[in-house]
């Protein structure tokens, strides 16, 4: 017989390791009253100097699919990844894939040009780029008390 090391926070673990992807759902009612779920992908936003950068990870999701708008400060990412017509010889036994409706929205700062916002595609990035405006440097002023 052999003996197994017990590891009580294995499956812990294991489950605090998933929790990123268990959080990019949530449940949502179907017209039929059934809970469908909807994901969300991932976004990386970072600052240089010149602009806010936001990234969202879409694999193989169109661009077409994809819509970018920006209203009241308020730059919204939504569109769907459309899930493949299942073929005649294959049978699938697991699917992990996320299928769907998406949508996530970000408040931008006050700084931004919103004029010149654009967004490119590549490698299952989107990326938009969010040029900030040159703002003056504002200088302190003291004020004496009276």
């Amino acid at each position: 017989m052999n003996q197994v090391r017990w590891e009580p926070f294995a499956s812990f673990e294991n489950m605090l390791g998933r929790m990123p992807t268990l959080l990019r759902w949530r449940g949502a009612p179907d017209v039929d009253g059934d809970t469908r779920l909807e994901w969300s992908p991932s976004v990386d936003i970072s600052e240089s100097d010149q602009e806010y950068l936001i990234r969202a990870e879409l694999p193989a999701v169109k661009k077409e699919d994809v819509h970018i708008t920006f209203e009241d400060g308020m730059l919204t990412l939504c569109g769907e990844r459309r899930q493949k017509t299942e073929e005649k010889k294959e049978k699938f036994h697991r699917v992990e894939s996320f299928y769907g409706k998406f949508s996530r929205s970000f408040t931008l700062p006050e700084n931004v040009d919103s004029g010149a916002i654009r967004a490119e595609s590549k490698d299952g990035i989107v990326t938009v780029h969010v040029p900030k405006t040159k703002t003056e440097a504002k200088n302190a002023k003291e004020i004496r008390i009276q």
